[in-house]
Parts: C-alpha cells; sequence; structure tokens
C-alpha cells in the first residue's frame, strides 16, 4: 500500500473536516475509523437533525484550563464559514432558540455533505480499521492497523471522548497523548443528566416528563433554561449546561422563578384572594405536580392569608434558592460531551500540533475544551479540523 503523506485517526466531524482541508491543499490523506459508520455522533445528534453550529458561537462557551485556547481557531473559522458551506451543498436548516441551527431533514445531510468534501479531495477512507500500534520514525509515524502498516508524515488523532461509549467513544486519543508525554487534565462526563441522593429521588420521581424554567447556577456560571424531571433525577438544558461546571460533592443552586420577584407576587395575591390556597396560587405559575411536591417538601400549606411577610420571604427565598445536591451524573453512556483532555499547553492553538511530538495533531473533543450546549461543540470541531487541516 502506498504511503501517504497524512493519516487521520477518527472520522468523526473534526476528522472528516481536516481530511479535506488538507486533501484540498494536495496532500495525500488517509482517513482511518475503527467503527463501520462514519459520523456516528452527527448522526445521533439534534435528535437526528445534527445541532451543526450556533450563530451565537464565541470563545465565551467554553471551558477549558486555558479559556484563550480556543480563541485562534473560532476567529479563523467562525460559524459562518460552516453555514456557509451547509448552504453551498442546498442544505435546507433552521434556527431554534438562543441561535441553534439544525437541518431541516437529517443529519445525515451533514455526514453526506463532509463525505463529498473528502471525495472531491480525494481522501481515502478505509472503516472497520483498529489501530494496533503507532510509533515514532526519525521523521513522522509508523501506524500499524487491521489493514496493514502505514508510515506517513503527519499523523492527525480526531477519535473525541469518553461520551456516548455506544457511539465508538474510546480512550484512544488519551493513552497516545501519555505513550508521547503529553499531560491529560482529570475526566469527567459533562453535558450530562443529574441523579438524585434516595430521599430527593423519592420526592421527584412522581414528576417524572415535568419541566420547568429556570436558572440553574453553580458560582458564576448560570444557565436559563427549562429543567426535566427524569426518573433517575434531573435533565433539560439548564441542568445539562451546568453539569460542565460540577464537581462531585458540589451542590446546584436552581431558582424556580428565574423571571418573576415571587415576593412581590405573592403580597399582591394575599391582598386579591386572601382566603386562596398558597400550592393553588403558586399551581398558576408552574406544573400543578412540581408545585405541590415542593410545598410539601418545605412544609408550605393553608390559605395564604395566614402567611405574614415573613413566612412569604421565607417561601420566596425558597423557591429562588433551591439548593440540590446531585449524587452524581448518569456518566459517560448519556453525556454528551467529555470535560477535560489532553492539556492545551501541550498543543498548538494555531496549528494543534503536539510541542513534544512534531507531526503529531490533536484535534476535537479530545482536547481540553468543552463548549456550551448548543451547537459549540461541533463549531469547535470544524474549526479544529480546519485548521490543523492548514499545517499537516
Amino acid at each position: 500500500m502506498q504511503n501517504p503523506d497524512v493519516i487521520i485517526i477518527g472520522a468523526g466531524a473534526a476528522g472528516l473536516m481536516c481530511a479535506a482541508t488538507a486533501g484540498y491543499r494536495g496532500r495525500n490523506v488517509l482517513l482511518l475509523e475503527h467503527s463501520n459508520k462514519i459520523g456516528r455522533k452527527i448522526l445521533m445528534s439534534g435528535g437526528g437533525r445534527c445541532n451543526f453550529t450556533n450563530l451565537h458561537n464565541s470563545p465565551a462557551n467554553y471551558l477549558s484550563a486555558n479559556p484563550h485556547f480556543c480563541k485562534s481557531a473560532l476567529s479563523r473559522y467562525p460559524a459562518q464559514a460552516f453555514i456557509e458551506l451547509v448552504e453551498r451543498h442546498g442544505i435546507d436548516y433552521h434556527e431554534k432558540t438562543l441561535g441553534q441551527l439544525f437541518c431541516d431533514l437529517s443529519s445525515k445531510e451533514i455526514v453526506q455533505l463532509l463525505l463529498t468534501e473528502c471525495d472531491w479531495a480525494g481522501v481515502d477512507i478505509r472503516t472497520d480499521c483498529r489501530i494496533h500500534r503507532v510509533d515514532a520514525l526519525e521523521r513522522g509515524f509508523r501506524v500499524k492497523t487491521t489493514f496493514g502498516t502505514w508510515e506517513c508524515e503527519s499523523l492527525v488523532i480526531a477519535t473525541g471522548g469518553l461520551s456516548i461509549p455506544n457511539g465508538g467513544a474510546t480512550p484512544f486519543a488519551y493513552e497516545l497523548a501519555r505513550q508521547f508525554g503529553l499531560e491529560v487534565t482529570p475526566l469527567q462526563a459533562a453535558l450530562v443528566p443529574f441523579t438524585l441522593q434516595p430521599a430527593d429521588l423519592e420526592i421527584f420521581k412522581p414528576l417524572a416528563g415535568d419541566s420547568h424554567r429556570v436558572r440553574a447556577s453553580i458560582g458564576k456560571a448560570s444557565f436559563v433554561e427549562n429543567l426535566l424531571f427524569t426518573h433517575r433525577g434531573l435533565s433539560g438544558p439548564a441542568i445539562l449546561q451546568i453539569s460542565s461546571y460540577w464537581d462531585p460533592g458540589g451542590e446546584v443552586e436552581i431558582d424556580l422563578f428565574p423571571e418573576l420577584d415571587l415576593l412581590d407576587w405573592l403580597k399582591l395575591q394575599r391582598e386579591k384572594h386572601p382566603r386562596a390556597d398558597i400550592r393553588t396560587l403558586i399551581s398558576r405559575k408552574m406544573h400543578k405536580g412540581i408545585a405541590q411536591a415542593f410545598c410539601t417538601l418545605w412544609g408550605f400549606e393553608g390559605a395564604i392569608n395566614r402567611f405574614d411577610n415573613s413566612r412569604l420571604e421565607a417561601l420566596a427565598e425558597q423557591f429562588h434558592h433551591w439548593r440540590i445536591k446531585p449524587s452524581g451524573t448518569e456518566g459517560y453512556r448519556t453525556a454528551e460531551v467529555t470535560r477535560g483532555g489532553i492539556d492545551t499547553d501541550e498543543v498548538s492553538s494555531k496549528t494543534f500540533e503536539a510541542r513534544k511530538a512534531p507531526g503529531l495533531y490533536f484535534i476535537g473533543e479530545c482536547l481540553d475544551v468543552t463548549g456550551h450546549l448548543g451547537g459549540h461543540n461541533f463549531q469547535f470541531a470544524w474549526a479544529a479540523g480546519f485548521c490543523a487541516g492548514q499545517y499537516v
């Protein structure tokens, strides 16, 4: 088999973008995928319609030990660049809340876009290809696989993180990084539902399927979106977002009325409807079952005229500052991304080349760059793939 100039391991979002970009530069590119399907996480994302980017994407939408690392790539390949690519391929799309862009029809269109680009760029793609060994040569690398052994000048690792193992996730990138002496920061499931302590779960499990708009906060991080009660605990966009900031044993503060001054509203209700039951009144502002569960939890019952100002203040305080300590998360099985990864100090923010291993590149989710929910992780993958593809 002819040795390529570039071998890319991992045919996901970052790997496909990198392959096409390098191929268009005239590089002989071989793209290897260990599973039998290209772009599995792309296909699974967005309920099958792929939330492929976000109109409001910026470096502020990412967590990393070095928050400046992502700036270079995102400025060189912004969201608009991928949107223009989508439009050139005639893919219809629409905007949902908060700038999220989805395909009108299917996520398969995004995979086909990338495959078409790779085809036009002359990329050789092999699936069902396991990597047995990677060795550094005096110049370049030797990659031993199920299909034989190749040598290349540039080796790109785009195998992602640990999230969604049934989608093909493996720790390959982290293991290879350590093989070449690169540091890997602690790893944790992110954009993931919380599980609850048994006592809390007993209270909230009957609410499974109910949702409510909240503000979820940890420290300075705060998200106003829906919370969804589940059979295991808490989910929904607000919870998935704040999970990226949570550490085991920590608390989450939830404002159940982020757009209402509950105390002022309750005082007004006491004037207008003095004999109304407190639970009935609160049920006007949230699902009846949710209102009753919290009132039972905190011991609030009876007519509102029995609540003096101090008791109303205590009630409002509880609803605006509900503190919950999750027992954990649902883990990588349902996590959308992996928090942490290959230390960005080990990699050039311009080329994504490993500083300790010339010719070795790491792109996408395997790096310590974790995006918010809503298309930001795909945007970083496109940007990292494009930028690395300019140099490999």
